[in-house]
């Protein structure tokens, strides 16, 4: 039997207690730390003594290469983050994975949102070609946002009450798809609704064509992600509106564990 990965997590809030019950239930993963980045310094975890070959990133805090880079010095060998980085190479399980070279050590699992548009957009423009295109997610509540009104260090909407408001706020998850797909970039953007639901997401997103195509052609090529065939629209064949469902904590934390052993198969 092939030694198991060993993988520490940084951050235990829901990302992180999530990647810690899918690394649970996996038979080549083993999950030997959690550290906490609140608590005292004396109980933090030194991951080379912990065996930590990989950690997790998942406080949301420590997201570019500068601050992940603390955990090599701790003796951890690679670090996924799990949030968009603005430095870090960004891999999508599905789209890109397959670039990632054994002398990288910190890299992005990019967003929830980003996970189920990249793939979505890579087999429409692999089949059909994409000129242009909007995105909007209607995403569930995360951490950020407030349990009342209240301010926001980000904008006036985003201190609404997430319990009870359809609240518009910005997403680069759109633009990120740029940079895991380098030949969609600077074709798509997008923004999000947040909505008073505790989980799983839509992206809606809506096309210009390359080559003509009929909704029919564009259902029998999709065949990644939660792509709801009945919920999409064409206006013509070269403009189309597609939806597609994600499981922003639990979907997304098991593309984290994917990633990972991706890495460990090709670091051997």
């Amino acid at each position: 039997m092939a030694p198991k990965i060993k993988i520490g997590i940084n951050g235990f809030g829901r990302i992180g207690r999530l990647v810690a019950r899918v690394a649970l239930q996996r038979d080549d993963v083993e999950l030997v730390a959690i550290n906490d980045p609140f608590i005292t310094t004396d109980y933090m975890i030194p991951w080379g003594a912990a065996g930590a070959d990989f950690v997790v990133e998942s406080t949301g805090v420590f997201t570019d290469k500068d601050k992940a880079a603390a955990h090599l010095k701790g003796g951890a060998k690679k670090v996924v983050i799990s949030a968009p980085s603005k430095d870090a190479p960004m891999f999508v399980v599905g789209v890109n994975e397959k670039e990632y070279k054994p002398e990288l050590t910190i890299v992005s699992n990019a967003s929830c949102t980003t996970n189920c548009l990249a793939p979505l957009a890579k087999v429409i423009n692999d089949k059909f070609g994409i000129v242009e295109g909007l995105m909007t997610t209607v995403h569930s509540i995360t951490a950020t946002q407030k349990t009342v009104d209240g301010p926001s260090s980000k904008d006036w909407r985003g201190g609404r009450a997430a319990s009870f408001n359809i609240i518009p706020s910005s997403t680069g998850a759109a633009k990120a798809v740029g940079k895991v797909l380098p030949v969609l970039n600077g074709k798509l953007t997008g923004m999000s609704f947040r909505v008073p639901t505790v989980d799983v997401s839509v992206v809606d997103l809506t096309v210009r064509l390359e080559k003509k195509a009929t909704y029919e052609q564009i259902k029998a090529a999709i065949k990644s992600s939660i792509f709801d065939a009945k919920a999409g629209i064409a206006l013509n064949d070269g403009f189309v509106k597609l939806v597609s469902w994600y499981d922003n904590e639990w979907g997304y934390s098991s593309r984290v564990i994917d990633l990972i052993v991706h890495m460990a198969s090709v670091s051997k």
